[in-house]
């Protein structure tokens, strides 16, 4: 058939790699496409020097899941291109995921050999969504590790994702609601607020101020259209002197004034005194460039008020990526749900993995700290006072599992507090602990 053109938006079942449909096509052709399967999405360890890592994306990716169609068009693109067989094809017309799936909610913490998402259902509805699933899981996670470290750091000081230029422009969104989750306050994107409610701010631009014939012009002007609450930028030219304009032009109840260049401790120290001298004993000082966790430890006993990071944050401070891989763990000899599954597992040296479906719980101590996270690979009992990291959000492929994004946002909190003082430190140090099995 005759393909339509070149189409300007894509279903998400083409965010996959071509070796996903190569092997659906393959089992498709040898009778083994509906046998039963389980996949896990985990990290063998950590990025180097983390000591935990957060949990991303999931509110992105089960919508993707729910939509994971195949068109006519798509069908025959992808039989014309070789990448399946006309048998293939024919699956592919059809399909819609009808497993489940299981996952550690958005915001959670995870650690090395923890089973983030678990995907059930069959051989060829499981495979389709390593891809997009890792895609999705990875930037995300790297993003929200990076935050949570960076919130930390901060000592519950604002902090503004500021990252747009800095990525491209999907990934920027993305980042943008990671950031979020995981305990920012607001970002620059406007696609971000408008599609996930992010909190977004944002005032002027050096460009602002070297547009107008003078600083105190270019002051007046974006007092008179935001307020005096506003955030005005001093570094354009001489810090000392933008500060005493910005306070000569909005007055003693300026809102904020930014600084985005030289030493910021010894810069926010001056611009402190200085706004307390002029009476702007209420405006606070917030500073940006090239911010990260360890920056940011550094300024901790700096008189600053907020921060915006960019760059370092929307590529993951150094890790853009969690490392999470998604492996088959159990198949059946067959179709149904009555097939037994069979646990399968990698040997590969530095990549072996553990085979089976996992159960994982964790244990905290009397303070509520996390001391332990589990796991068994058959259908015992959990321990008494145990509960399952994993939620249900997928089930027969009807997404169950919908907390807004403020819920999220809670939860990462709370997964946060459970961490020991040692184990949110930004300096390198070991995983704090990992997934154990238990086979007793």
């Amino acid at each position: 058939m005759a393909l339509s053109a070149t189409p300007t938006t894509l279903s998400p079942a083409y965010l996959t790699d071509r070796y996903e449909l190569t092997m659906l096509s393959s089992w498709v052709t040898e009778g083994t496409v509906e046998d039963r399967a389980v996949f896990e999405c985990f990290g063998r360890r950590l990025p180097e020097g983390r000591r935990y890592g957060m949990v991303a994306g999931l509110g992105r990716l089960l919508p993707m899941i729910e939509d994971f169609r195949f068109g006519e068009d798509d069908v025959a693109w992808l039989e014309e291109q070789g990448v399946v067989n006309a048998a293939g094809a024919d699956y592919l017309r059809g399909f819609r995921f009808t497993g489940d799936v299981d996952a550690y909610r958005e915001g959670d913490l995870y650690f090395p050999g923890s089973p983030v998402l678990t995907v059930s259902g069959t051989l060829g509805e499981c495979v389709v969504l390593e891809t997009l699933a890792l895609s999705v899981l990875n930037h995300d996670s790297a993003v929200a590790s990076a935050a949570a470290r960076m919130v930390d750091a901060a000592g519950g000081r604002p902090l503004v994702e500021m990252g747009s230029r800095r990525a491209h422009e999907q990934a920027a969104v993305a980042a943008a609601r990671a950031a979020y989750l995981a305990g920012f306050s607001s970002t620059s994107n406007l696609a971000a607020g408008r599609l996930h409610g992010v909190p977004t701010v944002g005032t002027a631009a050096h460009a602002f101020t070297l547009a107008h014939a003078t600083e105190a012009e270019a002051f007046r002007s974006q007092v008179e259209a935001q307020g005096v609450g506003t955030t005005l930028l001093v570094d354009t030219y001489d810090i000392a002197q933008g500060i005493r304009t910005a306070v000569e032009v909005a007055g003693p109840g300026l809102g904020a004034v930014r600084i985005d260049s030289g030493d910021l401790a010894e810069e926010s120290v001056r611009a402190r005194a200085l706004l307390d001298e002029l009476g702007a004993t209420g405006t606070r000082v917030t500073v940006t460039s090239d911010l990260d966790e360890f920056v940011i430890t550094a300024l901790g006993d700096a008189p600053i008020d907020g921060y915006g990071v960019g760059t370092r944050l929307v590529t993951g401070s150094g890790h853009p990526t969690a490392g999470l891989v998604y492996k088959l763990v159990a198949v059946g000899d067959g179709p149904g749900a009555d097939a037994p599954l069979r646990p399968v597992a990698k040997k590969s040296a530095s990549k072996a993995s553990v085979g089976g479906r996992k159960t994982a719980w964790r244990e905290h101590d009397a303070d509520g700290l996390l001391v332990a996270e589990r796991y068994a690979t058959d259908d015992r009992a959990l321990p008494d006072g145990a509960r399952a990291v994993q939620v249900p959000v997928v089930r027969g492929g009807d997404v169950v599992h919908r907390p807004d994004l403020e819920d999220v946002r809670r939860h990462a909190a709370a997964s946060l507090a459970t961490l020991p003082a040692a184990a949110r430190r930004v300096t390198a140090g070991p995983a704090y602990l990992e997934a154990t099995p238990v086979t007793h």
